[in-house]
């Protein structure tokens, strides 16, 4: 039996790839996590940026928290089984009246791993709707294998690359996730996906979990993951600890040596050296 989805929640994954929303923390919850992101901010001086914004929660306790959270995991465990890997984490924020904007993309191009059994969990710190930028779907689009994409490095683009799909999207089949704070999506690596800039005037704050199954192999290199449930059964992946308090400098060393090697990765044949490299995009 399912341990959080309904069976047609799972059913609409395999047809569509995607389901939403998915309620995994309250309210107050949610904002108690944005507060602590902002608390960080205001305490260096600016918002987050560069690597800081991949695999965060290798340096914060309460995102090391939320990645292993049991309803995140429960949900993520009904698409793909017991024994689950945090390969990666991102935070997509999008300024209050802010020209960021992510292009109609598949996640699966550049990330190097041997096969499409990955989900995004996309946690909402605030609210998610066509105001602010929200995440659009292009419905049953997961079923169209690998699409070729293209880079652009557009200066506004939240991708690594800037890449979008080498193909128009009709966006009239397009659907909105509209999300409450505490409430996340989830959606398939190869779901064709994007998001406009955010008009209104408070920020969009999302943090996107990518979660495999450990018999996922990474194919461009090495490669670490955390395990969150069940048992590694592979070792596929360097297996990665988690942190003890926040921002500890054995922990900021390990995730500054992990964001080097994840960028060689994401940014291959690029020229670009790094999530905090100027001729980059990501992550900004």
């Amino acid at each position: 039996m399912p341990k959080l989805l309904s069976k047609s929640q799972i059913e609409r994954f395999r047809e569509e790839g995607f389901v939403s929303p998915v309620p995994v923390l309250s309210k107050s919850e949610a904002s108690a996590l944005r507060a602590r992101l902002e608390r960080f901010e205001r305490e260096t001086g600016g918002p987050l940026k560069g690597d800081l914004r991949h695999k965060s929660h290798l340096l914060f306790t309460w995102l090391a928290e939320l990645v292993r959270h049991p309803r995140i995991l429960d949900a993520v465990e009904d698409l793909y089984g017991p024994d689950l890997l945090c390969w990666s984490s991102n935070f997509f924020i999008k300024e209050r009246e802010s020209p960021a904007f992510v292009s109609w993309h598949q996640d699966s191009t550049y990330w190097g791993l041997d096969r499409p059994d990955v989900v995004s969990a996309w946690v909402a710190f605030t609210p998610a709707d066509e105001s602010n930028g929200a995440m659009r779907v292009v419905p049953g689009s997961h079923k169209l294998d690998q699409i070729a994409h293209r880079d652009t490095f557009a200066k506004h683009n939240l991708l690594t690359r800037g890449q979008e799909i080498a193909v128009d999207v009709d966006e009239r089949q397009a659907a909105t996730i509209a999300l409450e704070p505490g409430e996340m999506s989830l959606h398939h690596v190869r779901l064709v996906h994007g998001s406009p800039p955010n008009l209104s005037r408070d920020r969009r704050i999302g943090f996107a979990i990518r979660y495999v199954p450990t018999s996922v192999r990474q194919i461009e290199g090495g490669d670490s993951a955390t395990l969150v449930r069940g048992e590694d059964r592979f070792g596929h992946f360097e297996p990665e600890p988690a942190p003890e308090a926040d921002l500890e400098p054995a922990m900021l060393e390990l995730h500054r040596r992990i964001a080097e090697r994840s960028a060689r990765i994401l940014y291959r044949g690029t020229g670009v050296a790094s999530f905090n490299d100027p001729r980059g995009v990501g992550l900004r």
